[in-house]
């Protein structure tokens, strides 16, 4: 039992059936609400799903492969394009996610060129900014500018899919600078593009005039694999004016696609996340350079992140709009659910968007609180029982949760 408002007492059962094809029939002709899964710790813990999330998703489409309420994965992870992460979810969940239900920690970059394109033909005054818009206005410049990237998987291949033209991994970057890793000869992992398969260091040669060029932007992807080499090297750019081992000069702007500080993974305990790594490289910098490292971080708990979110769960919405109480078509939403298992994260970013997001906390990752998270409470907390406030829409919220009691 759990109680809401006024002492009203919530009783839910501990794995009630899971909603039925009509229910969802029903419900798509009276309401009007979306849902966001973080992935990490709430559907996935490494590559294995947690618990009956692909049974829960399953009966989120109906028999002909429609969507029956709209869904979509927010995480701060990535480091790959959303189309190759939208193919993983499907094979290892068993259900078609399409690549515009796979929001990542750099997505907000995705398409961003085009909407400054049209930003920059109005007076900017006009136009609404939010979460320091003003400063990834600065992003348009770049489009024709050396960028480096860096993180696991493939972040070149990342920034390079949303319209930037000279973009470098820090991985390629760092090969054309003899000796900048001091330490490198002591790894036991090397880079296929600097050894040929006998060992032998190949000379490269840089696609881009990268010895005068200079640096003019640096993003953080994806979690950095190498970070003794990754702070070294993003310091030599930083403090340099953009060209390492020039001399000093002004700071190129840096963006980091989450600040995460841990993350639930496969290991039973969290791990270190690209907060962490903003953390280490920011104290070091700091010590070395006369002036503060300056940074701007994407990803949740960021307001833009959610509001992001919410309009491409707008496009999601079936094509048979849901009726307002004036029986006018419309295509807002009453609720958007949020369901993660990060308090500082998860929960904080639904709680600071406000309306119309709900927040619903799970202790299948980060959170293993046996109450509710003090300083971040979500509006509910799963785990068989509810044991905070109960929503309004009291009935829609019992048959949500029933479906992730399965997750």
């Amino acid at each position: 039992m759990s109680f809401g408002p006024m002492g009203t007492a919530l009783r839910w059962r501990n794995r009630a059936p899971l909603p039925s094809l009509r229910f969802f029939s029903q419900l798509h002709s009276r309401s009007s609400f979306g849902i966001a899964f973080d992935i990490d710790g709430v559907i996935l813990r490494g590559r294995a799903p947690i618990g009956g999330s692909p049974r829960a998703l399953r009966r989120m489409y109906r028999d002909s492969g429609e969507l029956k309420f709209p869904f979509l994965f927010l995480t701060n992870g990535g480091g790959i394009p959303e189309s190759i992460r939208a193919s993983e979810l499907s094979e290892l969940l068993g259900v078609n996610i399409l690549p515009s239900q796979v929001v990542q920690g750099h997505s907000p970059f995705k398409n961003l060129l085009k909407r400054l394109v049209a930003a920059f033909g109005k007076n900017l005054e006009e136009v609404t900014i939010s979460f320091n818009l003003l400063k990834l206005l600065l992003i348009k410049k770049f489009e024709n500018e050396l960028i480096i990237a860096l993180g696991k998987g493939e972040p070149a291949l990342v920034m390079s899919e949303y319209g930037f033209k000279k973009v470098l991994s820090l991985d390629e970057y760092a090969s054309y600078f003899k000796n900048i890793d001091p330490v490198s000869q002591y790894k036991n992992w090397t880079a296929e593009k600097i050894y040929d398969c006998e060992g032998n260091s190949k000379d490269l040669v840089p696609r881009y005039d990268v010895l005068s060029d200079s640096v003019k932007a640096a993003f953080v992807v994806s979690d950095p694999v190498d970070w003794g080499r990754d702070i070294q090297v993003l310091c030599d750019i930083l403090r340099s004016g953009g060209l390492p081992g020039q001399g000093s000069g002004p700071q190129p702007p840096l963006y980091f696609a989450a600040d995460d500080l841990e993350y639930q993974a496969a290991f039973p305990s969290e791990r270190l996340g690209m907060g962490a790594f903003r953390i280490a490289l920011e104290s070091i910098f700091n010590r070395i350079h006369h002036n503060g490292l300056e940074y701007t971080s994407l990803g949740k708990p960021n307001p833009f992140v959610f509001r992001n979110a919410e309009a491409i769960l707008r496009l999601l919405q079936p094509s048979c709009h849901v009726m307002d109480k004036g029986n006018k078509h419309t295509n807002s939403f009453k609720t958007l659910y949020m369901i993660g298992d990060n308090p500082l994260v998860d929960i904080r970013g639904a709680i600071q968007a406000g309306h119309p997001w709900f927040s619903i906390l799970t202790r299948t990752g980060v959170f293993k609180g046996k109450e509710n998270h003090a300083k971040f409470p979500a509006d509910l907390v799963k785990k068989g029982r509810l044991i905070t406030g109960a929503p309004k829409r009291k009935k829609i919220v019992k048959e949500i949760i029933d479906l992730i009691c399965y997750i």
